[in-house]
């Protein structure tokens, strides 16, 4: 099974779940989404959006592909960028960090690492530039029930992923990543050494041992 990550650009876009890739619910304040829901193409506002981060911030979204496969994504970006980060009960994020705006893995996928790869992602992409940490809206009670289910990811993820809550609340907490945590994982280092191994060749990997010369007596 190969896995693979790539980031979120005009064209992978559409490799995003449908419901997903016409969502607008962190791209826009709450009273233009739901404009753009009932009057508009939220389509065309999330392909908006995206161009235009992409242009003036640059990467901010990761997908994670297995077998070929759109298997989760990952989407992030200043708060400033994020209008809809302003309307939860234990905003602002803070200053020195930048917003994980959601985090989904398909379910036929789910169980498999996935989620933490899609972080580790992240967190390579904002140390190279200079990014301290990632903060999160996390709900709680999440609820496949919920109409919204799938806008803000589960608390507990985040928290078995490392973040650490910094703001309570009995629906949506702020958590916080510290990057170099992330980097520090255990399966970090092991991609790392995959990477060494695989650069290596046959011959260096098998060298006979050569045999001992016999000496004089």
């Amino acid at each position: 099974m190969s896995r693979r990550l790539v980031s979120l650009t005009l064209d992978t876009l559409e490799d995003l779940p449908r419901p997903c890739r016409q969502c607008v619910y962190w791209e826009l304040d709450p009273v233009a989404a739901e404009r753009a829901c009932v009057n508009g193409d939220p389509g065309l506002e999330k392909e908006a959006w995206v161009s235009q981060t992409l242009l003036e911030w640059g990467s901010c979204g990761k997908l994670a592909y297995v077998d070929g496969m759109p298997a989760g994504f990952i989407m992030y970006a200043p708060p400033a960028y994020v209008p809809r980060s302003m309307a939860f009960p234990t905003s602002p994020v803070s200053a020195d960090s930048v917003l994980l705006m959601n985090a989904h893995v398909v379910r036929p996928f789910a169980g498999g690492g996935l989620g933490r790869m899609l972080i580790q992602g992240v967190a390579r992409d904002l140390t190279k530039r200079g990014i301290r940490a990632i903060e999160a809206f996390g709900d709680a009670k999440f609820s496949d029930s919920d109409e919204e289910a799938g806008c803000v990811a589960p608390a507990d993820f985040y928290l078995s992923v490392g973040f650490k809550t910094v703001r309570q609340h009995p629906r949506y907490p702020r958590l916080r990543l510290d990057l170099r945590t992330a980097l520090s994982w255990k399966s970090d280092v092991e991609y790392a050494l995959e990477k060494l191994l695989g650069s290596m060749s046959p011959e260096t990997l098998l060298r006979p041992v050569r045999p001992v010369s016999p000496t004089s007596v």
